[in-house]
């Protein structure tokens, strides 16, 4: 079969009277006197094909295979269609079945499905309408991650995805040994001294790969990586999963403030893509998941963000007069609820908060001149929150040292990170955004193991 057969978004764009082959699987069979209706999809596009067989075109007993999920195609001619919402249809004449499907048993029923059966059937949900749109705008935003950063000239580069440095300082890490083993309901090493293990150190999945980045845009200037990233952080919450895909960027001689302007430009461009190219994808959720999607979308597109330090933040929220389940003060982690309330209620548009405390931040974000802040920024976006966070990394020896040793850390684990700052440092920044939780906020959906095919959380490891 020649790989480069024609999909079927191309085909609803093609003229009526051309002879054509239209390959996917049955989404639905009607039949009327003397004649079959046949939707078909091959996950191209969202719009089905409509393809019509009169009596006698095909032989009955070939048709009896085409039904709801079998893998058909049809040979036959293009014409114009007298039903509204389509161009064309095809008026086939030429049938082959390449795999059939029991209508009985086949899991993905005309009739609606709840999310969580679909989880269930992972294997089969991209053949639905939520699913294959879903899917396609993944594979877009994707391509539009790449095509941003290579069309500014950083490179992609990849970090390691075994790791012996803990990034964020949290311990939330999977361990990765061939000696693992449980013994009475606990993790254990065969070995007794982890010398003896297979990477001869203690090893685990990494939680993000700037620190590994940053060794690159200190040779290279402005990198970016973009794989998996792994938390072992016992939530079932709607916006946390165990694997989930990291986009990072990392630039050399830059601050804060070009850390701040790259987030937006990234985030604008990137959404401004996915309405252009996926629209029939869009208003399907936009109808569908999330009433006024595509409104908030180009507002978002469109509008400048504003920009405030977390201390301003902090005084317009004690002054709200909101009812806020998690209080706020001076020193307190952001919650949701305070960040939409600020993106929603207070601004209308997105809002780049910076200059957060540096009990909350991680060790590598550089410290202000106060000794009380650092040069933090996190991205809030209106119905969603956080969605980037990032900082100016801390370049000086002496105080990234004592950082590290502040919260308890063990600066010979960090031996080559520092090395950074002794041989030829410079100021550099970047920032995180996690892909699923973009794609969360651009499709609508609720729950962020419904934005990639196969989910890992706690108690979830299937397919």
């Amino acid at each position: 079969m020649d790989y480069r057969r024609t999909y079927l978004r191309d085909l609803l764009a093609s003229e009526p009277g051309v002879e054509v082959s239209a390959y996917g699987w049955v989404k639905t069979r009607r039949d009327s006197k003397g004649i079959h209706f046949v939707q078909i999809n091959d996950g191209s596009c969202f719009a089905d094909l409509q393809v019509v067989v009169t009596e006698g075109a095909i032989p009955e007993a070939a048709m009896r295979q085409v039904t709801t999920g079998a893998c058909v195609r049809f040979d036959g001619k293009l014409v114009a269609s007298p039903a509204a919402g389509q161009a064309v249809e095809l008026a086939a004449d030429g049938l082959e079945v390449y795999g059939s499907a029991d209508p009985a048993t086949y899991p993905m029923q005309k009739k609606g499905a709840s999310f969580e059966f679909l989880r269930e059937i992972a294997h089969f949900r991209a053949r639905g309408n939520t699913f294959g749109a879903v899917f396609r705008v993944r594979n877009a935003a994707s391509d539009a991650v790449h095509r941003f950063f290579q069309d500014r000239g950083f490179l992609y580069i990849h970090t390691p995805i075994i790791t012996a440095s803990d990034a964020e300082g949290a311990g939330a890490m999977f361990a990765v040994s061939p000696n693992l083993t449980v013994e009475d309901g606990k993790y254990a090493l065969k070995v007794s001294d982890p010398a003896d293990d297979f990477f001869g150190k203690p090893a685990f999945l990494t939680v993000s790969g700037q620190l590994e980045a940053e060794t690159l845009a200190l040779a290279m200037t402005n990198v970016y990586t973009f794989g998996p990233t792994f938390r072992a952080e016992n939530s079932n919450s709607t916006r946390h999963l165990a694997e989930f895909w990291m986009i990072e960027p990392e630039m050399a001689f830059c601050d804060i403030v070009g850390n701040m302007n790259l987030a937006e430009e990234f985030l604008k461009d990137v959404i401004g893509t996915l309405l252009d190219r996926c629209a029939a994808d869009l208003e399907f959720f936009n109808k569908r998941i999330e009433p006024d999607l595509l409104a908030t979308l180009g507002h978002v597109v469109e509008s400048p963000f504003e920009r405030m330090t977390y201390t301003e933040a902090i005084r317009l929220l004690e002054a709200s007069g909101e009812p806020f389940e998690f209080p706020v003060f001076w020193g307190a982690d952001l919650q949701s609820e305070h960040e939409r309330w600020l993106t929603e209620k207070k601004v209308g548009r997105p809002v780049i908060l910076t200059d957060y405390p540096k009990q909350i931040k991680a060790f590598y974000m550089k410290q202000n001149d106060d000794g009380k802040t650092v040069r933090a920024m996190d991205v809030l976006a209106p119905r969603i929150g956080e969605i980037i966070g990032g900082s100016q990394r801390e370049e000086r020896l002496d105080v990234l040292s004592a950082r590290i040793r502040e919260m308890g850390m063990d600066p010979d684990h960090y031996g080559w990170y520092l090395d950074l700052r002794r041989f030829g440092s410079a100021p550099h920044a970047g920032f995180g955004l996690g892909f699923e939780r973009l794609l969360l906020y651009v499709t609508g959906m609720k729950n962020i193991r419904d934005v990639i095919p196969y989910h890992r959380a706690p108690g979830q490891a299937d397919f």
